[in-house]
């Protein structure tokens, strides 16, 4: 393993090796260091003992398939290593459960190079932004910028990359509305994602941070945006 790629280090677990060759060889002549595993078990090892900037993820591998792959990434390991999930399978529920697994943007198969190096290298600027260390607070939901704490009423709750950075966007900007194209373009950058992403990372945030509460705090402004805010308590003020 090599840590100094300007570009980053990348973990490619990949179980077709004409694919995984071409885009091993595509990355690095883009700066990028690789290291590959063919199946699941292999990749779980490399990604728990070893610093990737990215990691690009088969659904479907030997062994230990991606999605359990992530998830016991998340949950056990406690990594989180931004994670590009490859799958073939292209229907909103395959997305939401790659995502609930805790993988931070797919890319469904065929697909183009080019495109993967950009998702790759925005997940990698997300990731490195420096954020200035503050608490967010809305209600009983407290957002620890400096240590990516998350807790709701004194219990923690775990999220993935993307769900942080977008909890942390709704959260600076509460109570104000803030548009799905802002969103998009504040987490993304240039390289958009289709209309499924954020939906579903927006379903997988609500049912971590609203579903087991009492009070919802995550709304949907019909034709504006999104709102993390304390109506009720602003009803009464």
């Amino acid at each position: 393993m090599r840590r100094d790629d300007p570009s980053g280090l990348i973990l490619l677990v990949e179980d077709n090796r004409n694919l995984s060759e071409m885009v091993g060889e595509y990355l690095e002549s883009k700066g990028f260091g690789v290291d590959y595993a063919s199946d699941g078990l292999d990749g779980y090892r490399l990604a728990v003992d070893n610093s990737y900037d990215v990691i690009v993820l088969d659904l479907m591998l030997p062994r230990l398939d991606g999605t359990d792959l992530c998830r016991r990434l998340r949950s056990e390991a406690k990594k989180s290593t931004p994670v590009l999930m490859l799958t073939a399978r292209d229907t909103l529920n395959d997305k939401v459960t790659g995502l609930e697994a805790g993988a931070d943007d797919y890319l469904v198969k065929p697909f183009a190079i080019q495109e993967l190096e950009a998702r790759v290298r925005a997940l990698i600027r997300r990731d490195r932004r420096q954020v200035s260390a503050e608490v967010l607070k809305i209600a009983d939901l407290v957002l620890d910028t400096a240590s990516l704490r998350v807790t709701r009423g004194g219990t923690e709750i775990f999220l993935s990359p993307i769900g942080l950075r977008l909890l942390t966007i709704l959260m600076r900007e509460s109570p104000r509305v803030v548009t799905r194209r802002d969103i998009e373009r504040e987490i993304w950058g240039d390289g958009l994602p289709d209309s499924d992403t954020l939906r579903s990372h927006l379903y997988n945030l609500r049912k971590s941070v609203d579903r087991p509460f009492d009070k919802q705090l995550l709304h949907t402004v019909q034709t504006a945006g999104y709102r993390i805010a304390d109506l009720e308590t602003a009803a009464t003020a």
